[in-house]
């Protein structure tokens, strides 16, 4: 995984966060993510973000669900094990559409949760790291990412005049790691000794 430095702006309100994330997309800075204590209408447009594609795979899942109980309800009842339950035929599908609904739901239900998960890498164990605990409480917080052209105090200068109330440098691992959370975080002493 590797170790990147990041410049976090920590924001009060929800209308001077729109207009920073805006100002921040036309200066051509790399906007890494913003985290926010709610979901909040239209800023994924803001930010750029393409559409999710979780209602396809929630069609595909359904879809499977389907054919697994139609393929599971004929293999039983009219090729392995046929029954004569009060003269109907073997193949009677008006009577298997409760069954295949249920399982459309499920299959698609589970999926969507499961894919959810993998793309927000969410999972027991799974620890990625928290450029602000009050992201979760009262602030909404952007993150920034310093690239080879970025230069750091232009970057803080430029989000204090878009209305960040705080703002700092952080040095963070960009992916997951197995692991529970705990009270010590790690602590960077050189940053750049990191970045060399």
């Amino acid at each position: 995984m590797a170790i990147k430095k990041f410049v976090v702006g920590s924001f009060e309100e929800e209308e001077v966060l729109f207009k920073a994330v805006r100002k921040v997309r036309s200066a051509g800075y790399k906007l890494y993510d913003v985290y926010t204590p709610m979901a909040i209408h239209g800023l994924d447009k803001a930010m750029g973000l393409r559409d999710t594609s979780i209602p396809t795979a929630g069609f595909i899942y359904g879809i499977s669900g389907t054919t697994t109980a139609l393929l599971g309800i004929s293999y039983t009842l009219v090729w392995d094990w046929p029954l004569n339950i009060g003269g109907k035929p073997h193949f009677s599908l008006p009577a298997w559409i409760p069954i295949m609904f249920e399982l459309t739901v499920l299959f698609s239900a589970v999926g969507m949760v499961l894919t959810f998960c993998y793309l927000c890498q969410m999972a027991p164990f799974v620890r990625k790291h928290h450029f602000s605990l009050r992201a979760t409480d009262d602030r909404f917080v952007m993150v920034i990412e310093c690239t080879a052209k970025t230069n750091e105090e232009e970057l803080k200068l430029f989000l204090s005049q878009a209305g960040a109330e705080e703002v700092h440098t952080q040095m963070a691992e960009t992916g997951w790691w197995l692991g529970s959370y705990s009270r010590n975080r790690k602590t960077f002493e050189n940053p750049n000794a990191i970045l060399a």
